[in-house]
């Protein structure tokens, strides 16, 4: 066989390796964000320009979320927290809306506390999408009724199922997302 038949089948033949390695390299991107930010990944590309534009957002989120300082609660600060919550729970039976602004303020003091920035809603929601996108729409859900709840237009239902969706983030957040705590030094 001459030199110029063996390049012709052996180029195409490596280009279609390329093509195949490239392909699978996208598609285990893709299953990984898919698996890590849970339903937070099909919300985020529905909202981008593109499939593509969505996945870049999700990984500035991922690099943005690896470079701060996330650490588990101390058993202390777990047990105040504990404590707080029950407080906040018992204040709903006769203030609702007062119960439903304190969790938002309870589960913020307990991002912050953890580690996690506490600039905004929407700046809070794509940080804990990171580790939490499983729960993050219980958050939205919460934080949405919170907001109708500060002009009188939630009713008191919106505003028990504003108590249990703040309940799931903070019980992810307090137990650290399921994590085992490591031991104290």
């Amino acid at each position: 066989m001459s030199t110029g038949t063996l390049l012709a089948i052996i180029i195409p033949i490596v280009v279609v390796l390329a093509l195949i390695a490239v392909a699978a390299t996208l598609l285990t991107r893709r299953r990984h964000l898919r698996e890590r930010f849970g339903p937070e990944y099909e919300r985020t590309v529905e909202d981008a320009e593109s499939r593509r534009a969505g996945e870049r957002e999700l990984r500035a989120r991922e690099k943005r979320h690896d470079a701060l300082d996330i650490k588990p609660l101390p058993a202390v600060s777990r047990d105040r927290y504990t404590r707080e919550w029950s407080n906040v729970q018992q204040e709903f039976v006769d203030r609702p809306e007062d119960a439903v602004h304190d969790a938002d303020r309870l589960v913020t003091a307990l991002m912050h506390e953890r580690g996690y920035p506490t600039e905004g809603f929407e700046q809070q929601a794509a940080d804990l999408s990171v580790e939490h996108g499983r729960t993050l729409e219980h958050y939205r859900a919460a934080h949405e009724v919170e907001a109708l709840s500060t002009s009188s237009k939630a009713t008191t239902e919106q505003l028990r199922g504003a108590m249990v969706h703040y309940r799931t983030l903070f019980d992810e957040l307090i137990s650290d997302g399921g994590r085992a705590q490591p031991a104290p030094s």
